[in-house]
């Protein structure tokens, strides 16, 4: 197979505290507002974060490895919900991203003891490229149930 690019553009305007931007997606796909206070904000806002994004690319690459994982081992689903919990530090020496959580509940699950799921997911987890891109500088930990 060969290599494929993807990319996205941000536009700032501003200061860092002061300052905005947009987030787009080269294909068109999205265009999200971002600013450096929703991104420090416990309470968040309807702005996103690099933190958040990361989530959704890690929540979206694990869904994708686990359904073809669990394909590939005779079994099928109706439905795989992923979420990705990205936790960051702010200390003096600034922002870093420490943990990404991932949470699969899988519905309908067929042709797969439930038990299994557990160790499906695990080895997911070390095919999802997102995974395999933090590992070593972020803690990736994971978590599957079957309803």
């Amino acid at each position: 197979m060969a290599a494929f690019v993807r990319h996205a553009d941000v536009e700032w305007n501003g200061g860092l505290m002061d300052g905005n931007g947009t987030a787009k997606a080269g294909t068109g796909a999205f265009s999200v507002p971002v600013t450096f206070p929703s991104r420090i904000s416990p309470e968040g806002d309807d702005k996103t974060t690099p933190e958040e994004l990361l989530a959704a690319s890690h929540a979206i690459c694990f869904a994708m490895v686990l359904t073809n994982t669990i394909g590939k081992q005779g079994g099928k689903t109706r439905k795989v919900r992923v979420t990705a919990t990205v936790t960051a530090d702010k200390s003096d020496a600034g922002l870093k991203v420490v943990s990404s959580h991932l949470k699969a509940t899988v519905e309908g699950l067929e042709g797969i003891d439930k038990a299994k799921l557990t160790e499906l997911a695990i080895g997911a987890e070390k095919g999802c490229p997102i995974s395999n891109a933090i590992r070593g500088n972020v803690t990736v930990s994971v978590e599957a149930s079957a309803v």
